[in-house]
This record gives C-alpha cells, sequence and structure tokens, in this order.
C-alpha cells in the first residue's frame, strides 16, 4: 500500500473516530503530496519523494515547537507535537545516534576525508545513504565531530 493510499485510509478512520490531531496531520500530509504532484514539473512521486516531503512537515512543526515553547504557548506547542507524532508514523524507522555514527564513520573512511574541507562531499553521501532513516541536523553534527578530531 503505498503512502497515498495509507493517507485516504486513515483520513477516514480519523474522520469516522472525529479525531481532530489526526486529521489536521493527515490533511497536512494529504496537501502537500497534492501540491507536489501539481507543481508543474511532470516528476512522478516516488518513496524518496514521499519521504522528503514528510520530513519536510516534522521539520517545519519542529521548527514551530521551539518557538512556541520559547514564547510559553503551551497550547500552540501541545498541537504540534501530536502532529508530529502522526506524521512520523508515516516515515520509516529512525536510526539511533550510535547507528548513524557508524554510517558516518564508514562514509569518511571509504572517501578518505579528513578535516571540515572534506563535510559537503560527506554530508552528501550520507545524506543519500541515510534519506528518511535520519534528520540532516543530527547528521551534520555527527559528521562535523567526527571530521573535527
Amino acid at each position: 500500500m503505498g503512502l497515498e493510499d495509507r493517507i485516504m485510509s486513515d483520513l477516514k478512520v480519523a474522520m469516522k473516530k472525529k479525531d481532530q490531531a489526526a486529521l489536521r496531520a493527515i490533511r497536512a500530509v494529504k496537501a502537500a503530496i497534492l501540491v507536489k504532484k501539481t507543481d508543474g514539473s511532470g516528476d512522478d512521486i516516488d518513496e524518496g519523494v514521499e519521504i522528503g516531503i514528510l520530513q519536510k512537515l516534522v521539520k517545519s512543526r519542529k521548527e514551530s515547537l521551539e518557538i512556541y515553547q520559547e514564547q510559553g504557548r503551551d497550547d500552540l506547542a501541545q498541537v504540534e507535537i501530536e502532529e508530529i507524532e502522526i506524521i512520523t508514523k508515516y516515515l520509516p524507522e529512525q536510526l539511533d545516534k550510535s547507528a548513524i555514527e557508524t554510517i558516518v564513520q564508514q562514509i569518511i573512511s571509504d572517501t578518505g576525508a579528513s578535516s571540515m574541507k572534506d563535510m559537503g562531499k560527506v554530508m552528501g553521501l550520507a545524506n543519500a545513504k541515510l534519506a528518511g532513516k535520519s534528520d540532516g541536523k543530527t547528521v551534520a553534527m555527527i559528521v562535523k565531530k567526527h571530521l573535527q578530531t
């Protein structure tokens, strides 16, 4: 079952349960997919593009969450937390830091990277290998740590 099929099925379930948080999150995913489909590029939406859309949605909600927490708006922060939880259910299982570190170390040894000058090369390979399994912020932090030592 593709992402769009899962979204439609889950949307129906959320409507029946009158789950407002799920409805908001699922409709946001559905809208983002629709925007991508009709952007005029003519590109097909494959699993990689779907993962990118989902990661972008989660990232924007995390950024909003930080702002709301800084401003003491717990009511709005809770809405973002609920939506993040729902959207992440559609992403592949996220790797833990130790698994990411192992992959980054392997990429560094394969490429012979030795300094921060090589960060772009390492990040490109790491992002390709870890697409959907980790956020870019975590990967960048780990790459920096290994290249600075």
